[in-house]
């Protein structure tokens, strides 16, 4: 047992005085997201030795056997409330760890994502610009956004990349990490591949900077899209996985704008990069809270230069979210799909959010954690059973598939439906297509939910009822 402990003692104090001649810092500011919430970390130093950081970093559980940054694994020391570990660290950047507890009944690697903020040495980010400020946040927790003097703004993605927006006037810095891809601010002529942004351009009335798009004029649930795509000033130039690099190139795209789909066509990327066009990445679908999911609206007021606009607006929106009393009913959202799987979103998704706003309970708020970087799981229909079977009411979800407009309809997809306690009793709803491109407008979901709970009068917005 002192064996046990006396070595990652060692190996600690090793790393600690291998750093020990160089200077030390205390972070401006340290935020960590991942885990399940029990338990906090915290950053109290780091060390910089030469181009050597290295971070201490403390876990508030006492279980915490070791850390992984990319290959390598640092061990803890543990005392009676607390695990500490020496990592190496970027400052400025957020950054990906591993961190093995022994709390559950066999060891469990925990994935979180840190960012560590250290003024002093914003140079090593960007360098020759002079760190100014870090955009205020309060429900985003997918990306960061730090000013710099002349106007220039780093945005981090979480689990995505790095983009230095530059204003018109202003030149490149010498020296930037090959890693981080520069965007023009207010770029020209965007393909919009990222359908859930577009209601946010237009919350900032930014629609003129949008040339092309991914959907055509019919699949468009933004009013002032479609009507711009009608008028011939939004052209369509192929799905996401097919641009018409011949029209993006021949017409001067200053960017695309793409979802985490582009994944599964990363030649695509590779392409559109090789052409001189910028690929920026939006993950807002990955947020947990809604209104996290608006706030992106605050990284597109940096990239178009309306921040003032987009601070506005989205303060406007926190203003009038509601959340209601718990009412004790239970809500399932599915689809189908063509596998004849039933696709739930994953717990900490902002679906089962807003629904819990709205005064529901999920009913796979406690289905297993899903891998993480997914929104969504597929299960069997028997797992589906067991989960919502009781469920008081289910919501279909028709953004990927076709709405259902009768339950008839609903019982064709799978005869096990007819089973669930929400159809027989008639309380079978489904989401319209436009929810997912409705980011900017979340509070009315919402609302539409909790007047499906309660019966409360009033107009629908994106539910309909399944007779």
């Amino acid at each position: 047992m002192l064996k046990k402990i006396l070595i990652p003692l060692l190996i600690l104090l090793i790393c600690v005085s291998a750093a020990s001649a160089g200077e030390l810092y205390t972070p401006d500011d340290f935020t960590f997201t991942g885990g399940t919430g029990r338990v906090t970390i915290t950053c109290p130093e780091i060390r910089v030795s030469g181009e050597e950081i290295l971070a201490t970093v403390v876990f508030s559980s006492p279980h915490y056997e070791y850390v992984k940054v990319g290959d390598e694994t640092y061990p803890t020391v543990c005392d009676d409330s607390t695990s500490t570990a020496v990592i190496p660290a970027p400052v400025n950047w957020s950054f990906d760890i591993l961190a093995c507890t022994t709390a559950m009944s066999t060891p469990h690697e925990i994935s979180y994502t840190l960012y560590i903020r250290v003024n002093a040495l914003a140079d090593q980010v960007v360098p020759g610009l002079e760190w100014e400020s870090d955009l205020p946040l309060q429900y985003a927790e997918g990306f960061t956004v730090s000013r710099f003097r002349g106007g220039y703004s780093l945005i981090d993605v979480r689990d995505g990349g790095k983009y230095l927006v530059v204003p018109r006037e202003m030149t490149v810095p010498e020296g930037l990490d090959p890693s981080v891809t520069v965007l023009d601010q207010k770029p020209e002529n965007i393909y919009l591949a990222a359908t859930s942004a577009m209601s946010l351009f237009d919350a900032l009335d930014a629609l003129d900077l949008i040339r092309f798009s991914s959907l055509r004029q019919e699949s468009w649930f933004v009013p002032r899209a479609a009507d711009a795509m009608a008028a011939g000033k939004i052209l369509f130039a192929g799905k996401y996985d097919t641009p018409d690099y011949e029209m993006l190139v021949k017409d001067d795209c200053g960017m695309a704008i793409e979802s985490t789909m582009i994944s599964h066509a990363p030649k695509v990327m590779e392409l559109l990069e090789m052409l001189g066009i910028p690929v920026f990445v939006d993950r807002s679908s990955y947020e947990s809270h809604p209104l996290g999911r608006t706030e992106w609206i605050k990284l597109y007021g940096v990239l178009t230069g309306r921040e003032n606009e987009a601070e506005a607006y989205f303060a406007g929106q926190v203003e009038a979210l509601q959340e209601y009393q718990d009412t004790g009913l239970s809500v399932a959202f599915f689809y189908i799909n063509v596998h004849g799987e039933a696709v739930v979103r994953s717990p900490a998704d902002y679906i089962p959010r807003m629904i819990a706003l709205a005064g529901g309970n999920y009913a796979m708020a406690d289905m297993k954690a899903v891998e993480q970087g997914h929104a969504s799981v597929s299960v069997s229909m028997e797992d589906f059973y067991a989960m919502a079977g009781d469920a008081d009411f289910l919501i279909y979800n028709a953004d990927i598939s076709e709405p259902v407009r009768s339950v008839d309809e609903l019982i064709a997809l799978n005869d096990l439906l007819a089973d669930f306690k929400a159809v027989k009793e008639g309380n079978v709803w489904c989401a319209g297509k436009e929810l997912y491109q409705a980011t900017d407008h979340v509070g009315a979901f919402i609302t539409d939910v909790h007047r499906m709970l309660t019966g409360e009068s009033g107009e629908m917005v994106f539910l309909t009822p399944v007779q």
